[in-house]
């Protein structure tokens, strides 16, 4: 106790008594949780320079006390902004929010941790300047740097992220400064550029890992196309989705499908909308064959839902949808979106006034302008909407504004296995925690994205009631259970949360063993994130 009081006074002389936090209600805000199991911080420290860093971490190393660091802390579903244990001092790096450099010739930015995807998709429109970002579905004010470094993906083509980064400043954890790449040399023209500089290539290891906290990094941007249009495909029966995931492997490997292609089930679509209706369910989840089967025919949407991005110039993508007709066109019915076809919708809307049909076709003009939006890089928390599906209060008043999951009580977890991209395998894991969810009494979610050319990543979604403590412990043996099958199948996660991180190691793994060497050499105290991504 000694030793944290003599380092809490030697932040407070650092950073001033306004950044460092100790109070209960300020701290309070740091262990929202979506996953039911709040870890408290020692303390939050708030510091606003990559220099402010270096010091914090230097005098955690003098003091021996064990920092967490965080972007935003919106890493909903995956621990939140908890720290990975008890006894961690949190570094909440949201402070450094600043967009260091432009590059609109070689479509790059330069940002920080606490730079968000709302401020820069807002940069770009506010300067004119003729470039997108890649954006996820997870709201406006969610880190990038952050969803970076847990190798999360977006959208558009330069929707695998990781592949679309270069140059990462590092403290580590004895407080020097690590450049990567060619950032390392004095005048490096391709700093920013090119990502593997000479030598060997570090960028990945500080990715899903505990040896340093990233203060900046090089962002690639996606210069602006000529044509966007938006695919939507419906596939009416469950198994079908096999035969569609077949047919359009080979578009996304010969480069007619570039951006990320998502695959949602009905209840992954139908979340998105409403919230679980309990006036029509009140024995809970999971909704009733007949209820769920209704529920599709109202909101028309079939077993499986297909969303993807065609981009280039008018003739490139007009080529792009005869392939996707011919690969797809008799295995799920297509819909082609693009702003002329969401004007005249808009129009028909209107002309068909406040009735059912008018408000049904209304809503689709709103998703599908949502939809293209983000194949733009304009962030949109309309699809944060599944998170809520559990939550008794349903969606909060304004909405998405400002929405967080884990502050408003929402209870969620998800799974995220990554499978061959053959329409076997999707049935495959569908087939695996299919049962396990119905055991436990949820409603499986499943979204499936092409994250790559031969790749899905799957996020399985367990949606609960955190104000009821039998469903919150349900939702746990839920998790535990389908996440041990996906792992004996082969079917490994890409991301977890810190309640799955020791389940990664066999125990007679050479990799972890690996990187329990490396955390030793860099960080010999485990002074940064201690437990995170590191099952020894």
């Amino acid at each position: 106790m000694a030793k944290f009081e003599a380092a809490l006074q030697a932040w407070r002389l650092l950073l001033g008594p306004a950044r460092v936090l100790t109070a209960p209600d300020q701290l309070a805000a740091y262990m929202a949780s979506t996953a039911a199991s709040p870890v408290a911080p020692l303390a939050v420290l708030r510091p606003l320079s990559h220099g402010e860093v270096v010091a914090v971490v230097r005098s955690a190393g003098e003091f021996d006390i064990p920092l967490y660091p965080l972007s935003t802390g919106r890493n909903w579903g995956y621990g939140d902004a908890n720290p990975c244990g008890p006894g961690q001092v949190i570094v909440d790096l949201g402070g450094m929010n600043r967009i260091l450099h432009l590059e609109r010739d070689l479509a790059y930015a330069v940002i920080e941790p606490g730079v968000t995807q709302a401020q820069l998709a807002g940069h770009l429109a506010e300067k004119q300047l003729p470039l997108w970002m890649d954006c996820t579905g997870a709201g406006p004010d969610t880190s990038l740097v952050g969803n970076i470094l847990e190798r999360g993906f977006g959208h558009t083509p330069y929707g695998n992220r990781m592949l679309h980064i270069a140059g990462m400043r590092i403290v580590l954890a004895n407080g020097d400064t690590l450049e990567t790449g060619f950032a390392h040399f004095a005048h490096a023209s391709a700093a920013h550029l090119y990502p593997y500089g000479v030598g060997p290539w570090l960028d990945g290891l500080f990715t899903q890992s505990n040896f340093g906290i990233v203060t900046s990094l090089g962002f690639w941007l996606m210069p602006q196309t000529e044509v966007v249009s938006h695919m939507v495909a419906s596939v009416a029966t469950f198994d079908g989705i096999a035969a569609v995931v077949d047919a359009l492997r080979p578009l996304r490997m010969d480069g007619t499908l570039s951006s990320v292609v998502h695959i949602g089930n009905d209840l992954r679509v139908l979340s998105g909308g409403m919230v679980f209706p309990s006036a029509l369910a009140p024995q809970g989840p999971p909704l009733p064959p007949h209820l769920r089967a209704e529920l599709c025919r109202n909101a028309g949407i079939g077993a499986w839902t297909v969303s993807a991005a065609l981009y280039g110039r008018p003739a490139q993508v007009a080529d792009a949808r005869r392939a996707m007709r011919a690969a797809i066109g008799r295995l799920a019915t297509l819909r082609f979106i693009d702003e002329r076809g969401l004007a005249l919708g808009s129009l028909a809307a209107r002309l068909m006034g406040q009735g059912r049909l008018g408000a049904r076709l209304s809503a689709q003009v709103e998703l599908g302008r949502s939809l293209l939006n983000m194949n733009r890089g304009i962030p949109d928390g309309r699809f944060l909407a599944g998170a809520y599906w559990r939550r008794r209060g349903g969606l909060p008043p304004g909405f998405p504004r400002g929405a967080n999951p884990a502050r408003d009580g929402c209870g969620m977890m998800w799974l995220a296995p990554v499978l061959p991209m053959r329409g076997a395998d999707l049935l495959q894991v569908h087939a695996l925690v299919e049962p396990v969810f119905a055991t436990h009494g949820f409603d499986l979610f499943e979204t499936f994205s092409m994250i790559n050319e031969r790749a899905l990543g799957g996020v399985l979604t367990i949606c609960f009631d955190q104000e009821d403590a039998a469903e919150v412990a349900r939702a746990r043996l839920c998790y535990d259970a389908a996440f041990a099958r996906l792992m004996a199948a082969g079917y490994i996660p890409y991301r977890v949360g810190p309640q799955s991180m020791k389940a990664l190691d066999s125990g007679h793994d050479s990799y972890w063993s690996t990187v329990a060497r490396i955390k030793a050499a860099l960080d010999p105290q485990h002074i940064i994130a201690p437990g995170r991504y590191q099952p020894r």
